[in-house]
């Protein structure tokens, strides 16, 4: 198999940005000796829900949690982020869905179109129950021209849950 070099590029990049990010908020309140605060969760949770910036951000809730944070503040800022995220990610599949194809790549996309072709609102809420997968569905929702306000009610309902879900188990 056969790697270009842009995408080798694409995934330094993206591995940079998620280090950036992690030592300039978690790292640095982690160095000082301080307990990690929420203006840190909130920035790196909101970066994961970005398509380009995978991360598994939901481990984050836990660890937040054992720091003395409160369950419920830490479901309301990961509702809010994510769903932030995502209104970028949707609005960015639907204004720049041609050249977003080759980033994404073509195999991922069909996938996921026939995803929300053929389950809808179904399909957009199970890929939000599980980590990496919701920020992908949304942008390919933008690309097809799936309803914006049901697909981020959908999706919102899938990260409620998720996030009860989450904190209940870790709480």
């Amino acid at each position: 198999m056969r790697v270009s070099m842009g995408k080798i590029i694409g995934v330094a990049v993206m591995i940079l940005a998620i280090i950036l990010i992690i030592s300039s908020t978690l790292g640095r309140e982690i160095m000082a000796g301080r307990q990690p605060g929420l203006w840190s969760f909130s920035i790196i949770h909101f970066a994961g829900y970005l398509f380009f910036l995978l991360m598994p951000v939901e481990l984050l809730v836990p660890y937040y949690q054992t720091e003395g944070h409160g369950a419920m503040v830490l479901v309301g800022l990961s509702m809010a982020t994510a769903v932030g995220a995502q209104i970028i990610d949707y609005a960015i599949g639907r204004l720049v869905s041609e050249k977003l194809m080759n980033m994404i790549g073509r195999k991922k996309y069909d996938r996921v179109k026939r995803k929300i072709d053929r389950y809808g609102g179904w399909a957009i809420f199970t890929f939000s129950l599980f980590p990496l997968s919701s920020p992908n569905m949304l942008l390919v929702a933008g690309m097809v021209r799936f309803n914006a306000v049901y697909a981020l009610a959908i999706s919102a309902g899938g990260l409620a849950v998720k996030y009860l879900t989450i904190v209940y188990l870790f709480g």
